[in-house]
């Protein structure tokens, strides 16, 4: 028995036809793979069907952390340790072969892996993208909600893989506007209402001004995203309207404070005035 016979793969889908047929097929060394799904519309549950080891089940969604608590607790996964994936991460073989020759320590809980962006199938040199937890003990581990994303929280050692995971959306443009749409309204809700300290990025954010023209250079320039021609203006050009959409909702927020104010404004200059004639 190697490792990968004690992994069960946990993924989330909502209408993903254009990712998850790819994904499921790196997943072919598991014995069972669980897929929550969100009531997918288009042909994504005939996708997941026409895999023998994907065993689907459907829920409403509320929230990326609830969803994914759900597959991790309330759907039957017996195995020690679970590979948690969105519908368009894409194993490496590499990654796999990896995985197969693990032996954990006893106080390891998890491990983390880079991700790759891709465009159009093709990966870029750099991005944006984080280390993140995705492979972890089942007994040791909870997802909790950050923003618009959800992250897995270990409690524990967590190691770090070499090989990659591959971030390969395959949706159309309008569908990234309209996921953007729903995800920078919950990053500008957490960044109004957050009161412990910040990171360097999401103070930068709370400027309004500068981030979308900080992470186009960033990814251009400092990233050398330049390098990858037209897929990496697409890539740049996508994360600073993803940023230019958060500086809108962070200043409409702004403008709606200080509508409410006024009313309070003015009711005091009343009561002020009416004093002085007193």
């Amino acid at each position: 028995m190697t490792m990968l016979d004690q992994i069960t793969p946990l993924i989330l889908t909502h209408n993903e036809a254009a990712n998850i047929g790819r994904t499921l097929e790196r997943l072919s060394w598991a014995r069972e793979i669980v897929v929550v799904d969100s009531f997918s519309d288009d042909e994504t549950l005939a996708i997941v069907s026409g895999f023998p080891n994907a065993r689907l089940i459907q829920r409403t969604f509320d929230s990326h952390a609830a969803q994914s608590n759900f597959g991790l607790s309330e759907t039957g996964i017996s195995t020690e340790w679970v590979l948690s994936l969105d519908a368009d991460f894409v194993l490496t073989p590499e990654l796999s072969d990896e995985m197969s020759s693990l032996q954990p320590a006893a106080d390891t809980k998890g491990f983390s892996v880079q991700l790759v962006y891709c465009v159009d199938g093709r990966e870029l040199r750099s991005s944006l993208l984080p280390r993140l937890i995705v492979l972890f003990r089942r007994s040791s581990a909870k997802y909790v909600q950050d923003g618009h994303a959800h992250r897995v929280h270990v409690e524990g050692n967590v190691e770090h893989l070499h090989s990659k995971i591959l971030h390969d959306d395959r949706k159309p443009l309008s569908r990234w506007f309209e996921a953007q749409r729903r995800y920078m309204q919950l990053e500008a809700k957490k960044l109004r209402c957050t009161t412990h300290q910040l990171n360097f990025a999401d103070r930068l954010r709370r400027l309004r001004i500068v981030a979308p023209f900080a992470v186009m250079f960033y990814c251009l320039i400092v990233r050398g995203g330049i390098f990858d021609g037209r897929r990496g203006l697409f890539y740049a050009f996508q994360r600073m309207a993803a940023e230019l959409m958060l500086s809108l909702y962070l200043i409409e927020g702004d403008l709606k404070l200080s509508r409410s104010a006024e009313p309070a404004k003015t009711s005091e200059m009343k009561l002020r005035e009416a004093g002085k004639a007193h």
